[in-house]
């Protein structure tokens, strides 16, 4: 969570009085103008950030006196800091009064503790002002102060709304008719902030037991336990702190009653301090990343992967019943993603295989997944299961002789080049989907690299046809390059020992034919200086040599009808003056027979007939990351036949190539 650091001049040398930010809530005569330090938009920014999971610590200072009667605010400050909270309900606290000789007391604990103040005035004192407070790590949208009250003296309610909660703040009477109707108004006010959980915590000035929080208890849940008590502070008696959560929407929150604590706090105060820990559920509508993708197909069986916002278990229901997909029922045959017998639940990756299925049969499947709330040796908690609605597949059987496979390359994340070309795939009934490098460059970190899979998901329809993403050289590029191969799935390769590996190559059949795709690596040596001895290419290609030595013999390769062969650097046809692959890569190559190669890299569209430029095979070079330049490929093939045809971004044919 990114902190929002105050300066010390701001904290220090304001002494403007603002008027407090309102809410549309209660009504404007409920709200008084309250003393606050300069609120303005010159030292604070408006970037609310989401708030997923927090600890909240109420604690009554008594304005950092502490049971040996010595003030010391750099001792209190001590305590929060300790506490590890990131917001802080504060009672009695000073600002610019005598006693406290014209400190900003809340001021002087937020720059301490590198934290966001809100001071709730209740009353005034001594040339200032006294109430309550809130710091917080996060700066909140508004807050509200609403009158209590207080016969000795006024008392109020501080509310703060942020992005995903409300944070409420107070200090009742120590008459029981104060406090009985103070319970009254924050129900109320409770009441109409229903859109989001309402988190309550304060000093109550009242016991367990008494009438004002059994009133209080009929709509809040009490967070810490009654017989942690709270005061006085050297040796505890009795329970008057509290946090409690409005039941109304308590659902979207979780917290563990026994990890709340009273801390062994016997100095800095009359009060001990209580601590609790929240996590906001993630709303259903933000569950998923995106729609689950279909990733490396076989004659019977098939990979489905998504990723989730949080860590979640998450499983597969599938069918081959239509009826039941089309009125979204369950289906008692799950799939989870078992690791070594575990079911994988420490992640936001998901990844399931299903194997053992039947060519040609239609299947429909739905992800579900509870979000992993707390997850302890003996103690496990989960959110609510959340269901994606029913897909499709189908897999080819071996004698299958027909498809189309639409094949792009360097579009480069440019939206407008994506959104025409979806559109142009739409148009066109297809199995597969290939993009050829360069279509997710440049991932500088997870969230980045999701966000980018999963749109191209979205628009080429990953849910219903498999998707094959090959590396190009710019996806090779920035922090999390070495980490997005892990949102794919390949085949699996066998090395020496005998030993099951996945790389970023590999071959597949679709029907009787056969697809190899090759990982071409960087454009330029190893050893350039841009890529700080962090590659090793040079390697890599020689594995792929190998693996086409073994993969061109293969009995797989041997009976397929027809031979496709992708790679995103072009092995014939290059115009780099670095061509590493020509002599590992060609000789092998030319062993075999193709019906075409398929490449991209250059940002030009090229096609050369077999043996143009010493290719074994038609060559195809797709267009570039402009609109005027780019291209996609459809390969159909119908028994005998088979064509290539090339689009340009509008949808106007380019060539149609016969290749049978």
């Amino acid at each position: 969570m990114t902190r929002k650091f105050l300066s010390k001049e701001f904290l220090l040398k304001s002494t403007l009085l603002a008027v407090s930010l309102t809410l549309f809530m209660p009504t404007s005569a409920d709200i008084q103008e309250q003393d606050d330090p300069d609120t303005s938009s010159a030292h604070l920014t408006h970037d609310y950030e989401d708030v997923p999971a927090f600890r909240l610590m109420t604690y009554n200072i008594r304005n950092g006196k502490g049971m040996d009667n010595h003030t010391d605010y750099k001792r209190t400050a001590r305590e929060i800091i300790k506490s590890g909270a990131d917001f802080v309900a504060i009672q009695e606290a000073d600002s610019m009064t005598s006693r406290s000789h014209e400190r900003y007391v809340l001021g002087e604990l937020a720059l301490e503790t590198q934290m966001y103040p809100i001071f709730g005035k209740a009353r005034n004192l001594k040339k200032g002002s006294y109430g309550v407070g809130l710091l917080c790590k996060t700066r909140p949208v508004r807050h509200l102060h609403i009158p209590l009250p207080g016969r000795e003296e006024k008392r109020t309610l501080l509310v703060a709304e942020f992005k995903d909660f409300y944070l409420a703040c107070t200090h009742w009477s120590l008459n029981e008719a104060d406090r009985m109707t103070s319970a009254s108004i924050i129900r109320q006010t409770a009441a109409k902030l229903d859109n989001k959980p309402f988190i309550l915590a304060g000093d109550f000035n009242a016991t367990p037991d008494s009438k004002e929080m059994n009133m209080l208890s009929e709509d809040f849940i009490l967070v810490n336990r009654p017989d942690a008590f709270t005061f006085p502070a050297d040796e505890p008696n009795r329970t008057i702190d509290y946090i409690a959560v409005w039941k109304p929407t308590a659902k979207a929150v979780y917290w563990n009653n026994k990890h709340t604590r009273v801390l062994e706090s016997r100095m800095a105060s009359d009060h001990r301090p209580v601590v609790a820990d929240f996590m906001l559920k993630t709303p259903e509508e933000r569950f998923w990343h995106g729609k689950p993708y279909l990733q490396n197909p076989s004659s019977n069986g098939i990979t489905i992967m998504c990723q989730t916002r949080r860590p979640s278990h998450c499983w597969i229901e599938l069918t081959t019943d239509s009826l039941l997909a089309a009125t979204q029922g369950a289906s008692a045959h799950k799939i989870q993603n078992l690791v070594n017998g575990q079911a994988a639940c420490h992640d936001i990756e998901q990844k399931f295989r299903l194997n053992g299925l039947t060519p040609s049969v239609t299947y429909y499947y739905r992800v579900c997944g509870r979000e992993v709330l707390e997850n302890q040796a003996y103690f496990k908690a989960f959110g609510d299961t959340v269901r994606t609605s029913y897909f499709r597949f189908t897999l080819p059987d071996e004698r299958t002789d027909n498809f189309t496979a639409l094949v792009l390359n360097d579009m480069h994340c440019q939206e407008e080049i994506e959104e025409k070309m979806a559109e142009l795939a739409r148009n066109i009934p297809h199995d597969i989907v290939f993009f050829n490098g360069d279509c997710l460059p440049e991932p500088k970190n997870r969230e980045e690299a999701m966000k980018h899979v999963n749109r191209l998901c979205e628009r080429f329809d990953g849910s219903t046809h498999p998707l094959f993403f090959v590396r190009g050289n710019h996806e090779i590029r920035n922090a999390y390059s070495s980490g997005m191969p892990s949102l794919f799935d390949n085949p699996n390769h066998i090395d020496a020992s005998g030993n099951l590996f996945s790389v970023s190559y590999g071959a597949f059949n679709w029907g009787d034919n056969r697809f190899v795709y090759l990982d071409s690596g960087e454009d330029k040596p190893d050893d350039t200086w841009v890529y700080y001895g962090l590659n090793d290419f040079s390697e890599f290609r020689k594995q792929q040599a190998e693996f086409l030595v073994k993969e061109i013999s293969s009995r797989a390769f041997r009976q397929s009808d027809r031979r496709i062969l992708l790679s995103h650097i072009p092995v014939w046809g290059n115009t780099d003056s670095y061509q590493p692959t020509a002599g590992l890569w060609q000789p092998v190559l030319k062993k075999a027979s193709w019906d075409i190669a398929l490449f991209g890299h250059t940002h030009e569209f090229r096609f050369y007939e077999k043996n143009d430029c010493g290719n074994p095979c038609p060559t195809y070079i797709g267009g570039g990351n402009q609109l005027d330049n780019a291209t996609m490929a459809v390969i159909k093939r119908e028994k005998n036949k088979m064509h290539l045809t090339i689009y340009n971004a509008e949808g106007r044919i380019l060539r149609i190539i016969d290749l049978s």
